[in-house]
């Protein structure tokens, strides 16, 4: 009999649904862009742990990361922990990019914020994209 309240509990608490939330800070905008890795505009992309930033998709552009060669990540230019501002548009430093209105930084390739600060409930990650790698020519996606 024990076991079928165990398996009751488990099914329960299974089954609750957690409400994920859109990040209130960045609007939704629509858009679907074409990147050819052959064109020399975009040869970074041709290399693991490479990035650019295409200025005229998203919100304030989309920064796109080579993660291992094959898998690429799209992420929204703009800082998203605070409505967007002159100084929110986020700048590529490596495999990080920052924010200049408060320093933050967050990694290109969880889209994690690094070292949150306490005032930060609950500190967001980059807002992601949807990237589609067909032979070379990426598609990026909302």
């Amino acid at each position: 009999m024990k076991p079928f309240v165990f398996l009751g509990f488990v099914f329960f608490f299974s089954c609750t649904k957690f409400k994920e939330s859109r990040n209130p800070y960045l609007v939704d905008v629509k858009f679907q862009r074409e990147i050819n890795l052959s064109l020399p505009s975009y040869n970074n992309l041709n290399f693991v742990g490479g990035s650019i930033l295409v200025n005229d998709i998203g919100i304030n552009g989309v920064v796109v990361f080579n993660l291992n060669g094959s898998t690429f990540l799209a992420w929204e230019a703009t800082c998203p922990n605070h409505f967007p501002e002159n100084c929110s548009k986020l700048t590529i430093n490596g495999v990080l990019v920052n924010c200049s209105c408060e320093d933050y930084q967050y990694s290109l390739a969880t889209g994690q914020l690094l070292s949150p600060t306490e005032d930060l409930n609950p500190p967001r990650g980059l807002l992601f994209y949807q990237i589609q790698n067909y032979n070379g020519n990426l598609r990026v996606s909302n």
